[in-house]
């Protein structure tokens, strides 16, 4: 495995690097000095500027000083009730400053945090419930019909809602009664760099979903990585426009801004207009989000002379950014620097990250492996495969979970000598400059020919006013596999054959969608906002 960063590096405020063993079979490069915990990020931030702003929300605003003292309070109210360290809590709270106080009072309990994004539905929950043992729940209000019972979940003994009062036969306490706890807290719970911190479940795209053990290790190296392949620093001002309970929103922004003691914030919901409007109004320097949501903005007229002079970082992952999207931004916002970064919940947030200046230039790559990450791209024999040619990425490197909560069969089936089986079929050229191509299980081949939906997808992401883009196989009893595509552009008029042949300047002609659906609404996604080409599949059918 790689021991030191790569050259791309060498002139960002990288920590050293040196190998230490972990988990049993893994040898692999550390940060040091580092910080030892979730919740140490935040005590450190507190530290370092008590009187910084924190966390904005619709108008107010809350200091680090302001957000201890409510998130000590929270924590000796959880503690009267009987919560302790390493027992799983499930957080189903929607974006708002509740899910952050009650996120690091857990954390300074030694609880192990579940988010769960509240797109869930009650069977989900149930199994998530379940599956994690959670004795306990702190959810918003209007989801208190999605509670799994005591035969769903025998587990759960406590339920606390966010931002109402509740009658108590309904088996819930409100969270305002526990910060209304008058009791000390008790000091912070003393936690090993590899304890669990979350349990993430993954997206479920088929079958039940797996819960990846996020520890406190992973989190502190992904937060350094975020520092330094950004620039990161406590002037910053990060939006939340993403689910907080994603591993981008809680990793990449709410722990990178504790980490570096910036202000997040937070969006309720994501919606162009009101969106541009808070870049504007509370000065954002640094922001994460899907393609979509940036051509979204371009797409928003008040996009064109809003002040946006204060944004620096626009970071995107999930899939490619079109380059029309890139000079459109570039061209409105010269000093915006977009970076591309993939990963997911297994590697903790990103394996990858494109150096500043380079996102032009480079626009159909994610990045080169950060300083600590190892890239290894490998054929069906698992051997490592020469630069330039496809195969399965697999990841290694202190960022990457241990395994799967109390699922030893799918931890054996994903890791190999702690590298995470990716399942994205990509390359790494000779530069160090890795390519995802497609999901190793959407990967067409029509006629004997291999054909990359995200190649395809990035072309047609291209048209005018395209928001959302997809490509899945049709089954052909000649071809094996035809091309066929699904696309949102609202405000557009279908035009097949237009869009065909836009395809058919840029791609070879296996590869040129034989058929389109055009969608009047966005297309499906999962409660962590991963298409679901499963959904779509079923639809074409």
């Amino acid at each position: 495995m790689t021991t030191g960063p790569s050259n791309f590096w060498h002139d960002y405020p990288v920590p050293t690097l040196r190998n230490e063993s972990l988990y049993g079979d893994r040898v692999v490069p550390c940060f040091t000095p580092r910080p030892d915990s979730f919740y140490g990020l935040f005590s450190s931030a507190v530290t370092l500027d008590s009187d910084a702003d924190a966390l904005l929300f619709e108008g107010e605003h809350w200091s680090y000083a302001q957000c201890e003292i409510i998130v000590m309070r929270m924590s000796a109210g959880f503690a009267e009730q009987g919560l302790q360290k390493a027992e799983r809590v499930i957080l189903f709270v929607d974006n708002r400053p509740e899910f952050i106080w009650v996120l690091l009072a857990l954390q300074r309990l030694g609880c192990i945090v579940v988010p769960v994004g509240v797109r869930e539905q009650r069977p989900g929950l149930a199994y998530i419930a379940r599956q994690s043992g959670a004795c306990a729940i702190v959810l918003d209000a209007n989801l208190h019909d999605r509670i799994p019972d005591a035969l769903e979940a025998p587990d759960l003994r406590l339920r606390v809602v966010v931002g109402s009062e509740v009658d108590i036969a309904s088996n819930c306490i409100a969270l305002n009664s526990i910060q209304a706890c008058i009791h000390s807290p008790p000091a912070p719970a003393k936690v090993e760099e590899t304890d669990t911190a979350f349990i993430l479940y993954t997206s479920g795209t088929t079958g039940n979903p797996k819960g990846a053990m996020l520890t406190h290790l992973n989190v502190v190296h992904s937060v350094l990585h975020f520092q330094a392949g950004m620039r990161l620093q406590k002037t910053d001002r990060s939006a939340l426009a993403v689910p907080a309970s994603h591993v981008t929103g809680l990793i990449a922004i709410i722990a990178a801004m504790l980490h570096v003691g910036g202000a997040i914030a937070v969006v309720p919901a994501f919606k162009a207009e009101s969106f541009i409007q808070l870049l504007a109004t509370d000065r954002i320097t640094h922001t994460l989000m899907v393609p979509a949501m940036y051509n979204l903005c371009l797409m928003h007229p008040s996009f064109a002379h809003a002040d946006l002079s204060a944004w620096r970082i626009g970071g995107y992952g999930g899939a490619p950014m079109p380059v029309a999207t890139i000079d459109a931004l570039t061209e409105r916002l010269p000093s915006l620097i977009l970076i591309n970064a993939y990963g997911a919940t297994e590697t903790t947030s990103p394996a990858t990250m494109m150096p500043m200046g380079h996102t032009r230039a480079h626009a159909d790559s994610v990045g080169v492996p950060l300083p600590a990450a190892d890239v290894r791209v490998m054929d069906e024999a698992e051997r490592e495969v020469p630069a330039g040619e496809t195969g399965e990425l697999w990841i290694g490197g202190p960022m990457v979970v241990p395994g799967y909560w109390a699922n030893p069969e799918a931890t054996a089936a994903s890791f190999t000598s702690g590298y995470w089986h990716s399942g994205d079929m990509g390359s790494k050229d000779a530069q160090g400059y890795v390519r995802v191509l497609d999901r190793k299980k959407d990967m067409l081949i029509r006629g004997g020919y291999k054909v990359y939906s995200v190649e395809v997808e990035n072309v047609l992401m291209a048209w005018a006013g395209m928001v959302e883009a997809a490509v899945v196989a049709r089954p052909c009893p000649i071809l094996g596999e035809r091309v066929h595509a699904f696309v949102y552009a609202p405000g557009q008029t279908p035009d097949d054959t237009a869009l065909r042949a836009h395809c058919a300047q840029q791609l070879a002609d296996y590869k040129v969608p034989e058929t389109l659906t055009w969608s009047q609404t966005p297309l499906p996604r999962n409660a962590n906002g991963k298409l679901m080409k499963r959904v779509l599949r079923e639809q074409d059918q």
